[in-house]
């Protein structure tokens, strides 16, 4: 049985990691450098850096804060955040990415993917997606509205209201209607949480599977930073939707949470940031945990 990787993320802006709740409300947690060694050094698989607003603020990902970090690892690197074309792509990789992280200029433009992974590898694409819920009003949360996303019938421009009813799309695909009742109508977000788009999580996640991207970094806005476990339901929803591995990411509180998301949610790899960063626990403490309950890790020594 293949290993389970945790992953520390760095949510960066303006040079300094930062977290908060619901991608709100952001307070300063330390040096992207520091926290990066520290996080690795403790048996961290991977780490993750990801410029949050690099895409809402129109700017190139910080390069400098990228090559500092690179310089202190010994693990798989990934970096996202405001990478809009091959050449962001290129720079990341020669500044010491070991991978790149897409998900605003994905959307935007579904060929870049397949553009980074045809020139860099798919290993070395991450398709991040962050997802809400969005159950119609007036209806059970079990049940969901005619509420049809299909990248073929809605234009990707047509930004879809939340809590819209109709769309006019009929079902094509028949599990597509049972999906969307197992995670309602759980809705892909774009430049760093601010922007609806319409696409459905499941959906989405087949179709960056088929041009190119090698893994999904799938983050629950509705479990981020609460502490209150991983959205297992959602993150099984799309691992059994793609062959490709996904990454569970929003609401890790504490060790537990990360067995559930392995066992309920069939995750791959589970990150978190809050938790690494504000010494809740140990990236130690956490493997040796989950080994005990019989989830395969990697030790480190």
């Amino acid at each position: 049985m293949l290993t389970k990787r945790i992953i520390a993320c760095l949510d960066v802006t303006h040079g300094r990691v930062v977290k908060g709740i619901q991608f709100v409300d952001l307070v300063d947690a330390g040096d992207p450098a520091e926290l990066a060694q520290r996080h690795a050094q403790s048996g961290a698989d991977e780490i993750v850096l990801l410029d949050i607003t690099a895409t809402s603020e129109a700017r190139p990902i910080l390069l400098d804060a990228v090559r500092r970090a690179a310089r202190e690892l010994f693990v798989p690197f990934a970096v996202g955040g405001g990478v809009r074309s091959l050449s962001d792509a290129g720079a990341l990789f020669d500044a010491g990415a070991d991978k790149i992280t897409l998900n605003s200029a994905a959307v935007a433009h579904p060929e870049l993917i397949t553009e980074i992974a045809e020139r860099f590898g798919s290993q070395a694409v991450v398709l991040a997606i962050d997802a809400r819920r969005r159950p119609a009003p007036g209806t059970d949360a079990r049940e969901v509205s005619a509420l049809a996303i299909d990248r073929s019938q809605v234009p990707l421009t047509d930004v879809i209201p939340t809590g819209a009813a109709v769309v006019g799309a009929e079902w094509r695909d028949p599990h597509h209607l049972q999906e969307l009742r197992n995670v309602g109508l759980s809705e892909v977000f774009t430049a760093g949480g601010r922007k609806p788009t319409g696409l459905n999580a499941v959906s989405w996640a087949k179709e960056v599977e088929s041009r190119g991207a090698g893994e999904i970094m799938l983050t629950s806005m509705d479990r981020d930073g609460t502490r209150a476990g991983f959205d297992c339901e959602l993150t099984a929803a799309v691992a059994n939707s793609v062959s490709i591995p996904v990454i569970a990411s929003g609401g890790a509180g504490n060790a537990e949470h990360f067995a559930e998301v392995f066992r309920e949610g069939c995750a791959d790899a589970a990150l978190a940031a809050s938790i690494f960063h504000f010494g809740i626990h140990d990236v130690r403490e956490l493997k040796q945990h989950l080994q005990q309950n019989g989830i395969p890790v990697r030790l480190p020594c």
